[in-house]
């Protein structure tokens, strides 16, 4: 008797992409759905569907049948085309909570299986130990690149102890950060994605400022000479956050750092563990005990040690937690359990003997048991 385990393909996969990756969150699905066998579709962002259809363009050069890497554009009405279609078997999602809840519950209800990244108020832990030139500079990359407009962003710092005197210098080099068209030599971040989101942002400093928080760097009304009519925001950082502000409770998907002081360690690691979502975090510190607690006690998925965004290697997974999940199971995505995700297991148990032929008695006992 022999017993093998087998992964086949599910057969039609889709991903529904977010705007602020355009390419590299297809490239999350499409090499690991096709590798496994499946055809997939991919529906970009409306506000940016072009850098998928340059995939797809590549795609075709580099081999790929017809019908194996597909795109599909539109709005919610295609979305649900997506999640209703039987022919789906797997959606993978990638971006706001709203969205994700209602893709992840459509679909499962459809018996689909969903990998859902949603939101995320990602923290920083400065201790007071830390090499602090890497920590300063390392949080003003991670809080203003992309324009904070990626769900990995350092939005929240946590300063321990006499660490909380740091901020003015964080602001000066959030001050050097050159913010300008994506094109523009030397641009370190550019415009957010619409009026809207800017005018979002923008209402949230404002309630910060009303709530009792301290504007140390505002980048409302930053326009460059170039392009005066984008949707800016410059750099902003506030100062003397408390954690009932509504600057912290929401995401704010822009280049706004918020600083939050705590007396010690274990206060910044409840601070972090009672906010709701759970997708990445920091501590920058050189103990080694420190450290170790640290990442055996935080609650996010993902915690980079002297490292802003611990975004992993393909090889492993992006392991978002809590709210930053939809379902509140782990995504996969890549690595081996996105292996996992596209494909189905099948288990073949196959008995050859030639003494059965000849059996005059029927067995009730389990096969594999006897």
């Amino acid at each position: 008797m022999e017993t093998r385990s087998y992964r086949e393909p599910l057969g039609v996969v889709a991903a529904i992409c977010p705007f602020n990756f355009p390419a590299m969150i297809p490239l999350w699905s499409i090499p690991i759905a096709t590798v496994t066998g499946n055809t997939i579709i991919v529906k970009p962002s409306e506000r940016d569907p072009g850098a998928m259809m340059i995939l797809a363009e590549l795609a075709e050069k580099a081999g790929f049948p017809p019908g194996v890497v597909n795109v599909i554009h539109g709005t919610a009405p295609t979305v649900d085309f997506i999640l209703d279609e039987p022919a789906i078997k797997a959606v993978s999602f990638v971006g706001s909570n709203k969205a994700g809840e209602y893709i992840y519950q459509r679909a499962s209800a459809n018996g689909k299986r969903v990998q859902a990244n949603l939101g995320a108020k990602n923290h920083a832990l400065i201790a007071p130990d830390c090499d602090k030139n890497h920590a300063l500079n390392s949080i003003a990359g991670a809080a203003f690149g992309a324009a904070g407009q990626r769900c990995m962003a350092l939005s929240t710092l946590v300063l321990v102890g006499e660490t909380k005197d740091w901020v003015s210098e964080i602001a000066e080099r959030a001050k050097k950060l050159n913010v300008n068209g994506g094109f523009e030599e030397g641009a370190d971040l550019g415009p957010v994605i619409s009026p809207q989101a800017k005018e979002r942002i923008e209402g949230l400093i404002a309630s910060a400022q009303e709530e009792g928080a301290e504007i140390l760097l505002d980048g409302r009304g930053f326009k460059p000479e170039k392009y005066p009519n984008g949707n800016w925001v410059g750099p902003t950082l506030i100062g003397n956050v408390k954690p009932h502000m509504k600057c912290y409770t929401e995401e704010i998907f822009g280049p706004v750092l918020v600083c939050i002081n705590v007396e010690t360690i274990d206060d910044g690691i409840a601070l972090i563990n009672g906010n709701e979502y759970g997708n990445g975090v920091a501590i920058f510190t050189r103990s080694g005990a420190t450290a170790g607690r640290f990442q055996k006690e935080v609650e996010a998925g993902q915690v980079g040690i002297n490292v802003p965004i611990p975004v992993p290697l393909p090889m492993f997974s992006f392991t978002g937690n809590k709210k930053s999940v939809a379902g509140g199971g782990a995504n996969t995505f890549y690595g081996k359990p996105g292996l996992s995700f596209y494909t189905q297991a099948k288990t073949v148990t196959s008995l050859w003997r030639s003494e059965d032929a000849v059996a005059t008695k029927a067995s009730v006992n389990m096969p594999t048991q006897s």
